[in-house]
């Protein structure tokens, strides 16, 4: 099967998607405890495979230790630079894209890739990773992984986007403009749904400037937002991690 996809960057560090890691252990927790064969795919995990062997450890500590991660790439020269540190069945590097060679996951995360690629290109994307039921998980950080914005996307279509960072590292909420999905980067205009989310988000955590620290003004943030009217998903739990995820057609 011919990959599907195009070479990117592939820049990436240690611990880069650590956020995103503990989401899908919490979010997708249960349908890989539930599933015959938990797989989980890491598409396009760049110059090292540091990240596909993070999510690995950290799906067997939190959700079962038989969780077995392939990490796909298109790059020939990277899949066979990851094979020293495969360990397989849980463990493995294959050559592959959208298409996702062939496998059949039940969850798929897919970090800083759309992001190299037009706009037009996404929905396609979604609908190829999300075709044999694979629940998505696309987005994008900072090199260090301290902001980060994901959708979760089933059946091609997506549910919900999160917002995330290290708090005591935001200084305003504006910072997330930066890392938006492929799919809303250019939608930050004004009178699109985005841009008047973040205008409010800005608006919440200007007015809740507590002596008490970052978290605690996250933690206002999230609730003024919800008094607002706005649908903010999950709760303080999350919250505390500097989580807000929302229903995506906000």
């Amino acid at each position: 099967m011919k990959p599907v996809g195009a070479i990117t960057r592939g820049t990436t560090n240690p611990n880069r998607l650590r956020r995103v890691d503990n989401y899908v252990a919490y979010r997708c927790g249960d349908l890989l405890r539930a599933a015959a064969a938990p797989l989980v795919i890491d598409l396009g995990y760049g110059a090292t495979p540091v990240t596909a062997v993070e999510l690995r450890a950290r799906l067997a500590a939190a959700v079962r230790p038989d969780v077995s991660v392939v990490g796909l790439e298109i790059d020939p020269v990277r899949v066979e630079a990851a094979q020293p540190r495969a360990d397989p069945p849980l463990l493995e590097f294959r050559r592959g894209g959208f298409e996702l060679a062939g496998l059949r996951p039940v969850v798929v995360r897919a970090f800083n890739v759309l992001r190299q690629y037009a706009e037009d290109e996404v929905a396609a994307a979604w609908t190829a990773m999300t075709a044999t039921g694979a629940v998505l998980v696309e987005g994008t950080c900072d090199e260090l992984g301290r902001v980060a914005t994901w959708v979760v996307v089933e059946a091609g279509r997506p549910s919900t986007l999160t917002f995330s960072a290290r708090l005591s590292d935001l200084d305003h909420p504006a910072t997330f403009a930066e890392r938006l999905p492929k799919a809303l980067i250019h939608h930050n205009v004004p009178g699109e749904p985005v841009h008047e989310l973040l205008q409010a988000l800005g608006r919440a955590w200007e007015s809740e400037a507590t002596p008490f620290g970052p978290r605690q003004r996250w933690l206002a943030t999230c609730r003024r937002m919800r008094s607002e009217g706005l649908v903010v998903l999950d709760g303080p739990a999350r919250w505390r991690l500097g989580e807000l995820t929302v229903p995506y057609p906000a």
